[in-house]
């Protein structure tokens, strides 16, 4: 799926299981709140943090989804054509990165 798709698709569930969209402040605190919690596996998992027993059968992967449906959420809510700003900024990156990191030390 695409992120054109997937803003449609979050847009429709709002509508169909959602009363509205949180308003914009209540999002970024949403958003805040599930990248605080990507962190905290990241942590503990990654990190050198000890990971306790209640934290070992979070799943990663859904907490990232959490990100990504918040911003999908922020993304309608505020006009922004997620897609076309993505391939824009992979595009930015791409020229201006091109041979950034190749020689960098701390990477090989």
């Amino acid at each position: 799926m695409d992120i054109k798709n997937a803003q449609q698709e979050v847009n429709t569930w709002i509508k169909e299981h959602g009363v509205r969209y949180f308003n914009e402040l209540t999002n970024m605190a949403q958003l805040t709140e599930e990248v605080g919690e990507v962190a905290r596996i990241i942590a503990r998992r990654y990190g050198e943090q000890s990971e306790k027993e209640s934290d070992k059968e979070k799943d990663l992967g859904e907490e990232l989804a959490d990100v990504v449906f918040v911003v999908l959420c922020l993304a309608n809510q505020t006009g922004i054509d997620l897609q076309a700003a993505f391939d824009k900024k992979m595009d930015k990156k791409t020229r201006r990165d091109h041979d950034r990191h190749h020689n960098n030390e701390k990477l090989k």
